[in-house]
């Protein structure tokens, strides 16, 4: 495929992902991963695994993925591409909604949207962690920790994820070392 071929392409994967990514961009990992692994076949399920982890470690946005994605297909123009086509249409969708939605707040049907919002998100984002574990080659144990880790999550919710994303990978890294 020729590089000007693989922006548009690019663009034309991440911009409409960038519309729907209610939640943040940990909502459209699972959509994510199909269109790189499955689809286009970017990446292996290693290798988005690999960038998955990587975007999740190193600091600023969750959708970082899609730029690491980018610039693995074509180097700096990819992840330039990829990152733009992500960001752009959603800012510019949340601008417009944000410019729609203000003084709205005494309209009966502005409760029920919000209202509808909140599981629309929680469940884009249950997508993608699922997405995610299906991923991996770890067998059960990802399964465990991740649902140990969620019940832990529902009843101390202001708990800092780090340690215990620490514990969890130190848990499976144990695991695959003894056990495999």
């Amino acid at each position: 495929m020729s590089d000007e071929n693989i922006y548009l392409t690019l663009l034309k994967v991440f911009a409409p992902l960038s519309l729907i990514s209610i939640g943040g961009g940990q909502s459209i990992v699972g959509d994510i991963h199909h269109q790189a692994v499955d689809v286009h076949q970017w990446l292996t399920q290693g290798r988005f695994i690999d960038l998955f982890a990587i975007s999740r470690a190193a600091p600023g946005p969750g959708a970082l993925l899609t730029t690491l994605i980018g610039w693995d297909v074509s180097g700096f123009a990819g992840a330039l591409v990829a990152s733009l086509a992500l960001f752009v249409p959603s800012s510019l969708l949340a601008y417009l909604v944000t410019r729609a939605w203000h003084g709205k707040r005494e309209e009966p049907w502005y409760r029920w949207v919000q209202a509808g919002l909140a599981p629309l998100a929680t469940g884009l984002i249950l997508a993608s962690a699922l997405t995610v574990i299906r991923a991996t080659s770890g067998g059960a144990s990802p399964w465990i920790i991740a649902g140990v880790s969620a019940a832990f999550f529902s009843r101390f919710h202001k708990v800092n994820p780090l340690p215990i994303l620490a514990i969890g990978g130190l848990i499976q890294v144990l695991v695959a070392r003894f056990l495999a």
